[in-house]
């Protein structure tokens, strides 16, 4: 059975094989959807800012943080059912397995209910709480009442690719998204400017086309012949698993939310020193988000491949796994810094023209992004250390280096050192570089040599 699944590609068994082979297979699909994921943003901006104008342009970016703290949050969950699902997959505990999926899928259907009754509900009040200026409040307001009609499009989706990636089909979900963002962009298109229906019309154009690959997603789990099928009669919610995944996704999920809302305060600091300074801040967390990829890729490639190895019970085979996904990611990264570095100022030109602007940008790109490379080693371990059922350390780590000792850093550097830019800037490479040290003892302490030292003692 197993051998005839591998030449079809649709599940990945990544339990035996060569195993740099394996972590490429699963994190180039998956770098090359985020990398198409940002050129649709991108031209989904585009769109908006240059057929429906200034307000709704900002509206849009106003309403991005709303929308990704759900979607941060939800994508613990996901992490936390890929883990149990791949767990089962790699013990090959077929009746597992299903239960793990049936489970993920209920849950998710009741998401869906309340993320959307919250969503649709509690529009004005969160646009008044970010204080949204009035102008831009209108357009807002019908953004995202439509986004949040239209959000089981788009968890459905993201759990649906979860599944697949636990049982190492990093390809298929790949495919749905370069589909949804060609249909996402023609139906931009068609919506504003043949049908004129503005902001709306881009709002429906995303949850058309999240809906599409959604159904699309739930058709291939229902349809597929193989061990992760969904049977719609079975699902119902098994207590126990529920509990693994919430023990998994819950600190993942916090995390993510709490690691994006801090990175608002590091922007308070640098309000601080004019539109310039603010200007070229955020030029040059654009291309720091370029850097991120490949460490995305890498540590949700850890995940899966230690969680199958640890439900078969290979350790040796997971930390092996484990030490190669950082040495691939720090290859890849270092080659996208060090363009970076050389370019620097290429690359904030993309954005802009103002002398100014470029002088931040390159200062912050030459300053911060080769401690990126400690944060190659952040995600990758972190990112093991959930697949081996072990969330809560890594959340307690990053949430310490991240949101505590970099808000400790920036209060004490601008009220007793000096307050200029290039310094609150490197609060990033400061939070990145402890969290380094900190996990990689945590991991070398709790998991590493330092376990077996304490089993034969």
């Amino acid at each position: 059975m197993l051998h005839h699944m591998h030449h079809h590609g649709k599940t990945r068994d990544m339990t035996q094989g060569p195993i740099t082979k394996q972590l490429l297979l699963f994190a180039l699909p998956l770098m090359f959807g985020n990398i198409f994921q940002m050129m649709y943003n991108t031209v989904d901006v585009i769109v908006v800012g240059n057929f429906v104008g200034k307000e709704a342009l900002a509206a849009v970016g106003s309403t991005t943080t709303i929308i990704n703290m759900l979607v941060f949050f939800f994508n613990g969950f996901s992490i936390g059912a890929g883990v149990v699902i791949g767990h089962h997959f790699g013990a090959k505990d077929e009746e597992k397995l299903h239960t793990a999926i049936e489970t993920t899928m209920t849950m998710t259907f009741l998401l869906c209910i309340a993320f959307t009754a919250i969503g649709m509900g509690y529009v004005r009040p969160m646009l008044r709480l970010m204080a949204t200026p009035e102008d831009v409040f209108p357009d807002a307001v019908r953004y995202l009442t439509i986004y949040f009609a239209g959000i089981a499009g788009l968890l459905l989706y993201n759990i649906g690719s979860g599944i697949l990636r636990a049982v190492g089909n990093t390809v298929m979900p790949l495919m749905f998204l370069i589909l949804t963002s060609i249909l996402n962009i023609i139906l931009d298109v068609f919506f504003v400017v043949a049908l004129h229906l503005g902001i709306s019309g881009v709002a429906y154009a995303t949850i058309l086309s999240q809906f599409i690959s959604a159904a699309l997603t739930l058709l291939l789990l229902s349809t597929s012949s193989e061990i992760y099928r969904l049977t719609w009669h079975d699902l119902h919610i098994n207590r126990e698993v529920l509990g693994n995944i919430i023990t998994v996704g819950l600190p993942a999920g916090i995390q993510s939310v709490i690691t994006a809302f801090s990175n608002t305060f590091v922007q308070a600091y640098i309000n601080f020193f004019g539109s310039s300074c603010m200007a070229g801040w955020s030029c040059y967390n654009k291309l720091d988000q370029l850097v991120f990829l490949p460490m995305q890729s890498g540590g949700m490639a850890a995940t899966a491949f230690v969680s199958q190895n640890i439900g078969a019970e290979q350790e040796e085979r997971a930390d092996k796994g484990t030490i190669r996904a950082i040495e691939l990611t720090l290859a890849v990264t270092l080659g996208i810094i060090l363009i970076l570095i050389v370019f620097a100022r290429q690359a904030v030109m993309l954005f802009t023209r103002d002398e100014e602007v470029i002088a931040f940008g390159v200062m912050f790109i030459r300053t911060n992004t080769i401690f990126l490379l400690c944060n190659c080693i952040n995600h990758v371990l972190a990112g093991a250390l959930r697949g081996r059922g072990d969330s809560r350390g890594p959340m307690v780590i990053m949430l310490t280096s991240f949101v505590v000792i970099r808000q400790i850093y920036l209060f004490v550097l601008t009220r007793f050192i000096s307050n200029t830019p290039r310094p609150v800037g490197f609060s990033y490479p400061v939070g990145w570089t402890i969290c380094m040290l900190l996990e990689l003892t945590y991991y070398y302490v709790r998991w590493g040599k330092g376990r077996k030292m304490v089993k034969t003692a």
